[in-house]
């Protein structure tokens, strides 16, 4: 396979079952790279439900890729990586709902580094994230601060990211060649 990109960071975002994780896979698959898919769920074997959504994506995945299982040190993850390998984050949303218990000061510490590091990187990153702000506001202060954080941090992975995809009703839209960014 033909590598499509030298150390690139790219952002897949759309809503629910929408085929984001699908279009990050088949990018992770052209990348030409060592694939390590990097998995933020945690397992839990008594919800059924939630193990077979995790099984789906399993099944889906290539067998030669690695699968590394990071509810919560994304960063170090990243950091670490070699340039050989692309790692596929699947999925911000569910790393930063791991992470609601901590406090606003440490967040901020916590997102930071994880910026920093992304921007800096030797591996291909590619980021899926899930579009939580276009509906109402959550009644309830933890759905606020999860809707808040999930979509600053995607907006500033955005501003990194290149190229930047939309995935909605099974169409992939890419962002960064027909939208313009709010702060060039």
């Amino acid at each position: 396979m033909t590598q499509l990109f030298k150390r690139r960071v790219i952002l897949v975002t759309g809503p629910a079952r929408s085929g984001k994780s699908e279009w990050a896979e088949s990018l992770a698959l052209r990348s030409g790279k060592s694939v390590i898919y990097v998995a933020t769920a945690q397992t839990d074997p008594n919800d059924t439900e939630w193990m077979e959504r995790i099984s789906q994506h399993i099944q889906r995945r290539p067998s030669d890729w690695q699968t590394w299982e990071v509810p919560v040190n994304l960063a170090a993850t990243i950091q670490e990586a070699k340039s050989s390998s692309c790692l596929l984050v699947d999925s911000l949303g569910t790393w930063v709902a791991n992470l609601l218990e901590y406090d606003r000061t440490h967040w901020q510490k916590i997102l930071k580094e994880l910026l920093e590091i992304v921007e800096n990187c030797d591996c291909d990153v590619i980021f899926v994230a899930e579009e939580t702000g276009w509906g109402v506001v959550p009644a309830y202060p933890a759905g606020r601060i999860f809707r808040d954080r999930l979509g600053s941090l995607v907006r500033q992975i955005g501003a990194i990211a290149n190229p930047t995809y939309l995935v909605t009703a099974g169409h992939v839209l890419n962002l960064s060649q027909l939208g313009t960014p709010l702060n060039p």
